[in-house]
């Protein structure tokens, strides 16, 4: 569980964080979005104790992270994927991790196995690729086996067969009963990954919900509809709600339950050959309630 509670982060004159409340449950896979310049980053690192709160807390467990004897047996968290001595191996680097918090030195094979790097174990570190960087940086937050994962866009340099072994692996570890905090800008992805999320912008909180929950609040749902007898459809229809014609001809239909038009139709003897709810997506949701929250815009 990780908990924050009026946390707050000021720069000088700049407030990265302001006044943000949230909670990530365990035994869920919750994501992190914003954008950028959102505050995103900032608060993570206050939850692993590298930046200090202006004001406010922030908790893992119940505990302040600096108050962790062992920090890595609680929580693991990759921010940064190429945090590491570029002359050390693999194998070295999550050694010294290890020796650091008191971890048994055979736990190392087991994560580098895990993650698919046995191979290049005694690789240096600086001759890895992003998506090397990224496994072994998973690697690490999997030494302690900890209760809490904290992951910064972790599918950054991974291929799509590595970014469906992370997918897979994160709803693994929340299946567990760990608890799992993921920040990314790749929306489709989270859509796919991310159970519940939590959304600022400007360092404040804009929504925290389940993700369907979030898509269906912030769009405008509609039915795809195809008849042979469109025009007479289109007719029954236009009473309802706003109708519209995709490329295909199909009819799309906005402001009707899909089994309000399957009743309609045949009530009036209207054949139908496709009937389907179209669900908005994590990005349009996103686009339409964080709008006013972005920070840097580009020239049309």
């Amino acid at each position: 569980m990780i908990e924050a509670t009026g946390l707050t982060k000021r720069y000088g004159k700049t407030v990265a964080v302001d006044d943000l409340s949230f909670s990530v449950a365990p035994g869920r896979v919750t994501g992190f979005l914003g954008p950028n310049g959102a505050g995103k980053s900032t608060t993570m690192r206050m939850v692993i104790g590298l930046d200090r709160p202006t004001r406010g807390r922030v908790t893992v467990n119940g505990q302040d992270y600096r108050a962790l004897r062992h920090p890595l047996r609680t929580v693991g968290a990759l921010l940064d994927a190429k945090w590491v001595h570029p002359n050390r191996s693999a194998r070295s680097h999550l050694r010294w991790l290890a020796r650091s918090n008191d971890l048994p030195a055979g736990r190392v094979d087991e994560v580098l196995d895990l993650v698919g790097l046995t191979e290049v174990a005694e690789r240096r570190a600086g001759t890895f690729s992003l998506g090397m960087s990224q496994r072994l940086g998973i690697a690490g937050t999997l030494l302690g086996d900890p209760e809490v994962l904290l992951f910064d866009e972790p599918v950054n340099g991974l291929d799509p067969e590595g970014i469906l072994w992370i997918r897979q692996f994160m709803h693994r570890l929340a299946d567990e009963g760990r608890t799992v905090f993921v920040s990314s800008h790749l929306l489709s992805e989270m859509a796919q990954t991310a159970q519940d999320l939590v959304v600022i912008g400007r360092g404040r909180l804009i929504a925290q919900t389940g993700t369907e929950q979030f898509i269906q609040e912030a769009t405008e749902g509609a039915v795809r509809v195809r008849s042979p007898q469109p025009e007479r459809l289109r007719a029954l229809l236009e009473g309802q709600g706003r109708v519209d014609t995709a490329e295909d001809g199909a009819l799309v239909v906005h402001g009707v339950e899909s089994s309000a038009i399957g009743e309609l139709a045949a009530a009036n003897g209207v054949t139908l050959h496709e009937l389907s709810p179209q669900l908005g997506s994590l990005e349009q949701a996103f686009m339409q309630l964080t709008k006013e929250s972005v920070e840097y815009h580009a020239t049309q």
